[in-house]
């Protein structure tokens, strides 16, 4: 993969976690209770669905604006995909098969930048670490 399709694809899904987590940071709580209310009838226990509720937000941030930058690629990447096999088990338990191809397609994007990590060649990664 050449940079420049590196750079735009690794700056879109970036930016996709990052408004994710922006955007509930004000409503932190009633996001947490959306999410509580949403998982009341799944198998998931309140005391997993809480914290989780509460981390999400962070980390959805924080692996965005890694993407945006550049730096800690691999890392944000594999992270990344983490979180959406949690949020596709999630989801699942809870029958919400509407929710799933756009995190299924987010797990395809941060593994096809993990594949063509060799692409990126234009971020903070390369500043810092000489990559």
């Amino acid at each position: 993969m050449n940079t420049t399709a590196y750079l735009l694809l690794r700056l879109a899904v970036g930016t996709s976690m990052f408004g994710h987590g922006l955007v509930r940071f004000p409503k932190l709580s009633a996001f947490s209770n959306w999410m509580v209310t949403g998982f009341e009838k799944s198998m998931l226990p309140q005391a997993l669905v809480v914290p989780f509720s509460y981390a999400l937000p962070f980390m959805e941030f924080v692996i965005g604006f890694l993407l945006i930058i550049g730096l800690f690629t691999e890392v944000a990447l594999i992270s990344g995909a983490g979180i959406m096999v949690l949020l596709i088990f999630g989801t699942s338990l809870v029958e919400n098969w509407e929710a799933i191809p756009s995190q299924l397609i987010h797990v395809v994007i941060f593994v096809g930048l993990l594949q063509f990590k060799g692409g990126n060649g234009i971020g903070l990664d390369q500043l810092i670490f000489k990559n």
